[in-house]
């Protein structure tokens, strides 16, 4: 349970066959890799459907996603979900994209509110506790798609709103999420806010916050003249999420945001079967988070430590497949 003081042995072969492929030597590389090499990614043998999926909020928002069919489709869909400055455009949805594809699944690329091509058909944000957009989403796709339920993976921030919304049993609805997989989560949001303020990740930290403001002013967010001054003043993360997120949502402050969204309060309620991967050295996401969390109490988690892979990078030896995408491909074939 929470307050374990170290990590329970990892179940037999889970995260040790993780070895790096060269030259992406340590948790810096391995989580730049995709930035550095711009990999393409061809997903034209599966053409996008362009998806509207509105919220039930009364906001008039409609979240973006691109659907993909395999010539053949005889898995259930899988739903991808991006981490906090990403969209269905980053290159690791993409590349999960195709993955999935090959194997048989349908796949849609989720952008969450206000992030990418979501921008254009919502005047509001998406945030690590915003759990209701995803349920939403998944309650707006069409009907043949999902009649032999979903498969969702979540990355970084969008792993912590999966896990989130499978511990408040938002996964129990119909559609049903038959199963899960989180990567690189960060499940004690302050921690992670903390260790992304250190020194060593400076550059990782300057490039997020200015993305972050681009995103929530961008042209159609719907923000108020103090609002954009508040975000666009932030000199951090943490004061982006002080002085624009927590106001914005009805938080008391970043701590109290932080506080209620982190997915490690929502853990020992989730029953679908979930796959949790994590590396030691991520560069942005502690791993005494967790070890903070019994993961053998609740028979609904595998969980996958590695050594290495930094933060979701796991490109590993042998395949220039992802480790995290074989093993989820593996995970969700036996569910």
């Amino acid at each position: 349970m929470h307050g374990a003081s170290h990590l329970r042995p990892l179940h037999a072969g889970e995260g040790r066959d993780w070895k790096p492929r060269l030259p992406w030597w340590g948790a810096d590389l391995q989580t730049l890799r995709n930035f550095l090499t711009s990999p393409a990614v061809d997903l034209s043998p599966w053409p996008e459907e362009r998806l509207l999926l509105p919220m039930r909020d009364g906001s008039g928002d409609r979240l973006a996603a691109a659907l993909h069919r395999p010539a053949r489709a005889t898995r259930p869909l899988v739903l991808l979900i991006h981490g906090l400055g990403g969209s269905e455009n980053s290159i690791y949805m993409q590349a999960s994209a195709v993955h999935h594809l090959a194997r048989g699944h349908p796949v849609v690329r989720l952008s969450l509110r206000g992030a990418g091509p979501s921008r254009a058909t919502c005047r509001l944000q998406y945030h690590a506790g915003r759990t209701e957009d995803v349920a939403d989403a998944i309650a707006a796709l069409p009907a043949d798609l999902v009649g032999d339920g979903i498969l969702a993976v979540g990355y970084s921030l969008g792993a912590n709103v999966l896990l989130k919304l499978l511990g408040e049993g938002g996964a129990a609805g119909r559609p049903p999420i038959r199963a899960a997989a989180s990567v690189s989560a960060p499940i004690e949001l302050h921690r992670a806010a903390y260790r992304f303020n250190d020194l060593r990740n400076y550059l990782y930290h300057r490039w997020m916050l200015a993305r972050l403001q681009r995103e929530a002013t961008a042209p159609g967010a719907a923000v108020s003249e103090k609002e954009r001054a508040a975000a666009l003043s932030a000199r951090s993360v943490i004061e982006f999420d002080e002085r624009f997120v927590a106001p914005r949502n009805g938080f008391a402050d970043a701590e109290d945001y932080y506080r209620r969204c982190s997915a490690i309060r929502f853990l020992a309620g989730i029953r679908v079967p979930t796959l949790v991967i994590h590396a030691e050295d991520d560069p942005w996401i502690p791993v005494d988070s967790y070890r903070s969390w019994d993961w053998q109490a609740n028979p609904a988690f595998t969980l996958a430590m590695t050594r290495g892979g930094g933060h979701v990078g796991f490109h590993a030896a042998g395949d220039r497949t992802t480790w995290y995408d074989r093993r989820i491909g593996a995970f969700f074939e036996e569910r």
